[in-house]
């Protein structure tokens, strides 16, 4: 494998694991370690690390190696509440020109939930692949897919965060709940309820995990200290009464 092809095959894999919480937050590696693991010399390993490190997923830590970057809280509360505003705005404009293919490839993003939670070779990363791929589907069809593409791209923070809450909490049945009563809204057109609803819904993470972010999860953050202010804010949003217990 030439050294171009090597540097992309380790990119790529700790890259995947970064994201997935296999290398979890303030996680350190030593180089030579990677090394051997990939069968490769100093030179590729290095160049992958150094792109990783560009992309904020990694930091070198001199004479140790490297350590996967720490999660930063108020930047994915603040990427939240933008995500907030900008959904509100794409479900209701997606309600308004929707056609009925539109529709039903958001019920099969539903069913294929439901279906993946009942099977017995669930995978977190796979349930995350298709709850990502409803909420897409709604940026696309309503025209904002560069919306979309700016909330994928805050990676570094917030998709691990969302990972996080996948491999932590395993709440899966509320979160097909929620994107269930979201798409009969949707289809009823009744846009009055659709800020409350999205808005719990995409808080959902920081309430889940409430009880163990200061604590057993403390140590993935950099600002930890400030998570009690924040989770003061998440827990005032009241749930709607469209979401049934």
């Amino acid at each position: 494998m030439r050294a171009k092809d090597t540097a992309n095959h380790v990119y790529a894999s700790l890259r995947k694991e970064i994201l997935a919480l296999t290398i979890v937050p303030g996680q350190l590696m030593r180089e030579q370690d990677i090394c051997e693991r990939f069968e490769a010399s100093r030179t590729p390993v290095h160049v992958a690390l150094e792109r990783l490190c560009d992309a904020g997923l990694l930091e070198f830590v001199p004479y140790k190696g490297v350590r996967a970057t720490l999660l930063k809280f108020s930047h994915i509360y603040q990427t939240i509440l933008m995500r907030t505003i900008l959904e509100t705005k794409v479900l209701i404009d997606f309600s308004q020109q929707a056609d009925p293919f539109a529709l039903e490839r958001c019920h099969h993003c539903l069913r294929n939930q439901e279906i993946l939670l009942a099977s017995d070779q669930f995978e977190p990363s796979a349930f995350y692949a298709l709850d990502s791929a409803l909420h897409q589907t709604w940026f696309d069809e309503a025209g904002f897919p560069l919306f979309w593409d700016a909330i994928q791209d805050s990676e570094v923070y917030y998709t691990r965060f969302r990972m996080l809450d996948i491999v932590e909490m395993h709440n899966f049945k509320e979160i097909i709940q929620e994107h269930a009563v979201l798409l009969s809204l949707l289809e009823t057109q009744q846009y009055d309820q659709v800020e409350g609803v999205i808005t719990y819904h995409l808080f959902g993470g920081i309430r889940r995990m409430r009880h163990i972010l200061q604590s057993d999860l403390g140590s993935y953050f950099s600002d930890a200290q400030t998570i009690g202010s924040y989770l003061d804010r998440v827990l005032s949003f009241s749930r709607p009464d469209c979401l049934s217990e």
